[in-house]
C-alpha cells in the first residue's frame, strides 16, 4: 500500500510488460476488517517531518475509535492493531529501493 510501484517505462525497460505485474486482491481476516478498515480512513493523517513520514495524527485516530463505543479492552486491542498497521507502514515508506 506504501511502497513505490515500478513505472510502467522501468518495468518494460527491465524486459517485463506492466502486465506481468498485475496484483490479485489481497483478503483481510474478519478479526482484521476493524482495523485495516480504520487504517484505511487515516490515509491522510500521517505526521510528516524532514525525512519523511513519522507517524499518525493521534487525536484523529483517538476522535474515530470513540465513535466506535468500544469497550476498554476493545479499545486497547484496536489501538495496539493500528500501531502494528502503523509500524510496518513506515518501515515500508523509508524502505530504499
Amino acid at each position: 500500500m506504501y511502497a513505490r510501484q515500478p513505472t510502467a517505462e522501468e518495468i518494460i525497460k527491465s524486459g517485463w510488460l506492466p502486465e506481468d505485474f498485475e496484483t490479485e486482491p489481497v483478503e483481510v481476516f474478519p478479526e482484521n476488517w476493524q482495523a485495516f478498515s480504520l487504517f484505511c480512513k487515516l490515509q491522510s493523517q500521517w505526521n510528516v517531518g524532514m525525512s519523511g513520514a513519522t507517524g499518525l495524527q493521534y487525536l484523529v485516530l483517538f476522535a474515530l475509535m470513540d465513535r466506535l463505543k468500544l469497550s476498554d479492552d476493545d479499545h486497547d486491542a484496536l489501538f495496539d492493531d493500528i500501531q502494528t498497521l502503523e509500524r510496518a507502514a513506515l518501515e515500508a515508506m523509508s524502505a530504499k529501493d
